[in-house]
């Protein structure tokens, strides 16, 4: 097959990030790559522009995708030779091999067991659908919690958009995800430093963590994650406050504006933002490594140019080039 006659399927209704919807960067990607023909659909919701496929009776299957069962996707479509997904819906596929991209580990992990997720990636999988962890460290999340051959995972980082270059900024952004009273706790603290620099907190925090962080009483402006790039563009420097189960597009957002950036060293940050990021092993390290941060002029220059190498790697084109990859690799093994 050349490389001009990939025919691929790629839902947009897919990973969500407070940058935007992670697979319309990939797509607008992959056609920049010139190595695919690419049939952009939405599982979920209704088709929004003229180069997207409509699903007829979309509605009615949608509800079963997200348990990978119903009608299969094949002859909703144009003819594919790969179908790739990323969201909350795995349609089944008859004659079309399935790359399922699993961003968010949230639903794999304790009491969310009980949800829809563990058993509708299984079933994919038992029909010979590709998952696709963002990193190492959650491929083996992914083959431990649903008790999958190594094989069947791949790693591929999803697209973080491109954002631009923050001049000047002079918040102190906390990017909270997951870790609502860790941030409360750390807040107070936070508050004192950046009155002593003239500064403020800002947090981009979901709806629920944004009520408990006003319910608290906190000195602290609140901004809705869809709010992120402006947040991003008077930032200073950005805590990314996390609990390791989601790529961390955020901070890597970060880097790319060069902003000196900090985070816990979670399993996931550790392999994706060390040596760039300024990482912390235990949450009361984050005051003393604040103050270098955010005072060491020397120091922010390295982390500056080392975040913007960094964030190269994470970059929509950068994906786009290993999912073509990945496609080809995965239609020859279908068809061989």
């Amino acid at each position: 097959m050349s490389p001009s006659s990939l025919r691929v399927g790629l839902d947009l209704d897919g990973s969500l990030e407070s940058l935007g919807n992670s697979m319309t960067d990939l797509a607008d990607a992959l056609d920049r790559t010139g190595e695919c023909e690419l049939i952009r659909f939405r599982s979920r919701t209704s088709a929004r522009s003229s180069n997207e496929t409509h699903l007829s009776l979309r509605a009615l299957w949608s509800p079963l995708w997200r348990r990978s069962l119903g009608r299969t996707i094949d002859g909703l479509l144009p003819p594919v030779d790969v179908l790739h997904v990323a969201g909350l819906a795995t349609p089944p596929t008859l004659k079309i091999p399935l790359i399922v991209s699993v961003d968010d580990l949230r639903p794999l992990r304790g009491e969310t067991r009980t949800h829809l997720r563990i058993n509708q990636l299984r079933r994919a999988v038992q029909r010979g659908a590709t998952l696709v962890a963002s990193s190492r460290s959650a491929s083996h999340e992914v083959i431990s919690v649903l008790g999958v051959a190594r094989s069947r995972v791949v790693v591929v980082p999803p697209a973080v958009p491109r954002v631009d270059e923050t001049i000047e900024g002079a918040d102190l952004v906390v990017n909270i995800t997951g870790v609502d009273e860790l941030f409360i706790e750390l807040a107070p603290h936070l508050i004192a430093f950046t009155k002593q620099h003239g500064s403020r907190v800002v947090a981009l925090a979901s709806t629920e963590a944004g009520h408990k962080i006003r319910s608290s009483g906190l000195a602290i402006t609140i901004r809705a994650r869809e709010d992120a790039r402006d947040a991003l563009a008077n930032a200073r420097v950005v805590i990314h406050l996390s609990d390791g189960a989601r790529f961390p597009s955020f901070a890597i957002a970060a880097l790319s504006a060069g902003v000196p950036t900090l985070a816990r060293a979670t399993e996931i940050n550790r392999e994706l933002l060390e040596g760039a990021a300024a990482l912390v092993t235990d949450d009361r390290e984050v005051y003393d490594t604040l103050e270098e941060v955010w005072t060491n002029g020397s120091r922010r220059s390295i982390m500056v140019a080392a975040g913007r190498s960094r964030a190269v790697d994470f970059a929509p084109d950068t994906a786009a080039r290993a999912y073509v990859s990945l496609y080809h690799e995965v239609v020859r093994g279908w068809t061989s």
